[in-house]
């Protein structure tokens, strides 16, 4: 940083004038010597202005006999300089007599910043020393340019320059002008790691923070250098280490160095990795007579045979050590200790329970917290004020507070408290943003362009609560939903949730029909443990089928007085007697504008139907990343009951199945499985729109919609539709570019599908408008096109056939600024005859 000349001329000459009075008080005292062995007993007072002369008369502190001597002077007159409210202070001495002359230091009137556009005034004002009408000190000048600097540099900008001013006023006054250049942002140009076997620099690159600069930083800030960020990349690559058998890692350094010539940082983690161990034997060893340390077994995550884990070792020690205070022991400590075979690579881990000391918690001070209720922080605590000290339970309280994404920092430390058993414990915060607002834009093949405008609360009024409005407006779909979650309900640890909306499914490309609901669902979460947990809903939503007049107009009936009557040609077909001429219909009939499929049409007739049902779903997760996983396993299962009310009955079950591996260079499988079955209840009909649909999210490279069972009238829509089972594998391997920079986010994937959806058990007949025989309960003839055919079928014909549908295909992913973004080719290589095609496959969207 350059303070300019101004500052280094001002700095220096405030070292003058610091340094001529020191020395000329010194030449007094020595010329004063004779009156000073005598002592002073009156203190005279030159050249003051605001300071009272009984002020400057109390640094001076005479001895018992009301006289001064010399070392009573030289500490007076150090004090008064350390006051910095004097430019110049002299001691003379006459007789008796104390004679201090002063200068005082001007006073500030006015404090402006020049140049500054990234940081607010009101910003930069509270961080400075400096203050108006306050004293002005040289030294705190230069102080202060230093720390306004500092403000820039965390924000990534190493190239500010701070230049102080002190422009002279009237009555011995001072404006102080701070002048910013601020310079551009630097940037992380490239990181780099040395010493790594095992990971490729690679795969590091998804562990640390820092990134390097790109094209499209200006999105992000990832890039822009950080010392503090640089710093806890260390540490985040020394435990990733860690959590995979390597127990002597060490990040030896993490070296940055500027390069002028690029503009940026050089940053290089330097890695000394060790080798790779096993657990050779997990034994327990217990110092309290009446707690078996075998068993607490159960609670350790630490296995014979498997990789040594750092992290797996700190939860186990966690739960063992809150187990064992459930039991009585509220002191008892748990200690792991590791003994390395380095020949065979193993490690032996024992688990010491001893007694700790007697601690009570007296208090917990919660400081920082200005927006955010007390209570809302306190209940992440499992002990209050007067429980046993114990450090598992304060270290997972400290991780919740971070996990509710409220603060910046969070940090809880402990204070000696009234007694020597005593402790509080200070909740140290420091609170952010929780709003957002977003505009978001996506397109996919299956509901086109798409945008959503959503406004969101974390910290909703400060009490915890999680709050969300959202609008959705597209091509072929939209609505709005309101969202509630109450995380502690009844100060119990269960989430309630409360969702009210409505969606509206416009016809399309792969549908004929829309639909419209609206419904509200209330549920509960339970975290059963922390890679499981449970929720219970229910859920009540009126749903109603949209058509056009002229795909719902077929009547066979002339009894039915809700429709014209209007005979398909099958009806015709099959009825020759009734004379009907079809000509001016091309003997078409009601097919001449086409017409819906036959569950479509009753299910527009019934008119709305109301759905009440009751469910929970169960969900595993052991995934190291949730945005971008590469290993672990994430399976869902979930069941609804519908029939608690309402107008429909069924149970629905389905699971959900994806385990990613990590192979070689930086290569991840996916193996993906999943089903479902649709039960009846009851005597009643299962719905079309009850039914399962599949399309792409069961195999790519189909339509949505575009397997399993199927209208085959070819004179009308020939919707599909669903089925009431439904599997799907697919196995999928997913590689990055090597040759692109690792920031770009492009990843590349290739894939092998299958799956088969089959078992319509919907309605295939009408009684109300005639539409009554089916292959299935007749010997009726389908109708064709080529030669075309009324055919005398006046149900509906379908295809039902259990075809196993495959696919393989190849993908591109982009974890791009702009939001995740896919990009499909697939082609089929089995299908039924029915189904439809549909190669490429494109979803994306991103938040502005």
């Amino acid at each position: 940083m350059n303070l300019g000349m101004r500052v280094r001329g001002g700095v220096l000459a405030a070292l003058i004038m610091f340094a001529v009075p020191a020395a000329t008080t010194l030449a007094a005292v020595l010329m004063a010597s004779p009156a000073a062995a005598q002592g002073v007993s009156s203190i005279q007072v030159e050249g003051n202005r605001r300071v009272e002369v009984e002020t400057i008369r109390s640094y001076f502190k005479p001895g018992p006999g009301g006289r001064l001597d010399q070392g009573q002077i030289d500490d007076g007159l150090k004090a008064l300089i350390e006051t910095g409210l004097f430019q110049d202070v002299r001691i003379n001495q006459a007789g008796g007599r104390l004679v201090v002359t002063v200068v005082e230091n001007p006073v500030i009137g006015r404090i402006a910043f020049e140049g500054n556009k990234k940081v607010k005034d009101e910003q930069l004002s509270a961080e400075i020393q400096s203050k108006p009408r306050g004293t002005l000190s040289r030294p705190m000048v230069q102080s202060d340019a230093q720390r306004i600097a500092e403000i820039y540099r965390r924000s990534g900008r190493y190239d500010v320059r701070v230049n102080p001013e002190i422009i002279e006023q009237p009555n011995n006054r001072v404006d102080l002008v701070f002048t910013i250049t601020e310079g551009s942002k630097t940037g992380v140009k490239s990181v780099e790691f040395v010493g790594n076997v095992a990971y490729s620099s690679y795969r590091l690159k998804d562990i640390i923070k820092t990134r390097e600069s790109n094209l499209l930083s200006f999105l992000g800030g990832a890039d822009v250098y950080d010392p503090d960020r640089v710093e806890a990349d260390r540490d985040l690559i020394r435990r990733f280490y860690l959590k995979h058998g390597y127990a002597d890692v060490q990040v030896v350094a993490a070296l940055t160095e500027y390069d002028p010539e690029k503009k940026g940082f050089l940053v290089t983690f330097k890695i000394e990795e060790g080798q790779q161990y096993r657990v050779a034997t997990v034994n327990f060893e217990s110092s309290i007579g009446t707690l078996d340390g075998n068993t607490l077994r159960s609670f350790s995550r630490v296995y014979v045979g498997s990789l040594y884990n750092a992290e797996a070792l700190e939860k186990s020690v966690e739960e063992m050590q809150i187990e064992a205070s459930r039991r009585g022991y509220a002191f008892a400590i748990v200690r792991p200790r590791g003994d390395r075979n380095f020949e065979a690579h193993t490690v032996s881990i024992t688990f010491a329970i001893d007694e700790g000391p007697r601690t009570y918690i007296e208090r917990i001070n919660v400081r920082g917290n200005t927006r955010t209720r007390d209570y809302v922080i306190r209940r992440e605590f499992d002990l209050s004020e007067g429980d046993a000290y114990n450090r598992a339970l304060v270290d997972r309280a400290e991780r919740r507070l971070k996990n509710l994404d409220f603060f910046k920092s969070v940090k809880i430390s402990t204070e000696p408290g009234s007694s020597s058993d005593r402790v509080i414990l200070v909740v140290d915060l420091e609170e952010k943003s929780t709003g957002d607002f977003s505009v978001s834009g996506g397109y996919s093949t299956t509901d086109g362009a798409l945008a959503e405008v959503s406004i969101s609360e974390r910290n909703f009024l400060g009490r915890g609560l999680f709050a969300k409005a959202s609008v959705t407006y597209g091509q072929y779909a939209r609505g709005y939903s309101l969202s509630l979650v109450e995380p502690y309900l009844l100060d119990y640890r269960v989430a309630l949730g409360l969702d009210f909306f409505q969606r509206q499914q416009l016809a399309n490309n792969f549908i004929s029909y829309g639909t419209k609901t609206l419904g509200f669902s209330p549920r509960l979460g339970f975290g059963l443990r922390e890679d499981l947990s449970l929720q219970l809903r229910y859920s009540i939503y009126q749903q109603e089928i949209q058509l056009p007049p002229n795909l719902a107009n077929c009547n066979n009936n002339p009894a039915n007085t809700l429709l014209a009557f209007n005979p398909s040609p099958a009806f015709v077909a099959a009825n020759p007697g009734l004379g009907i001429d079809l000509a001016a219909t091309n003997g078409l009939g009601c097919y001449s504008d086409g017409e819906a499929s036959l569950p479509v049409r009753k299910e527009l007739q019934s008119g709305s139907t109301l759905t009440s049902a009751l469910g929970y779903s169960l969900n595993y997760n052991t995934l190291d990343n949730n945005k971008n996983p590469t290993d672990g396993l994430l399976v869902d299962f979930k069941q609804d009951f519908a029939g608690v009310g309402g107008d429909v009955t069924y149970l629905k079950s389905q699971i959900d199945a994806k385990y990613y591996s990590p192979l070689v260079a930086d290569i991840v499988g996916v193996l993906h499985v999943q089903g479902g079955i649709l039960n009846q209840i009851g005597n009643n009909d299962l719905r079309m729109l009850d039914h399962f649909q599949m399309g792409p999210n069961l195999v790519r490279g189909f339509a949505p919609n575009g397997i399993g069972p199927r209208d085959l009238n070819p004179f009308g829509t020939m919707d599909a539709l669903g089925g009431t089972k439904y599997w799907g594998a697919s196995y999928e391997l997913q590689m990055p570019f090597w040759f692109l920079p690792k920031e770009v986010g492009l990843k590349g994937a290739v894939y092998a599908d299958a799956g088969g959806l089959s078992d319509y058990k919907g309605p295939t007949t009408w009684a109300a408008t005639g539409e009554l025989t089916t292959p299935f309960n007749s010997t009726c003839t389908k109708s064709t096109v080529t030669p075309a055919t009324a055919g005398t079928c006046t149900g509906l014909v379908y295809d039902n056939g259990n075809v196993v549908r495959s696919s393989v295909g190849v993908g591109l992913i982009w974890a791009s600024p702009f939001g995740p973004l896919r990009f499909d080719y697939a082609v089929p290589l089995t299908k039924g005859q029915f189904d439809r095609v549909q190669q490429f496959k494109f979803g994306g969207g991103t938040s502005f």
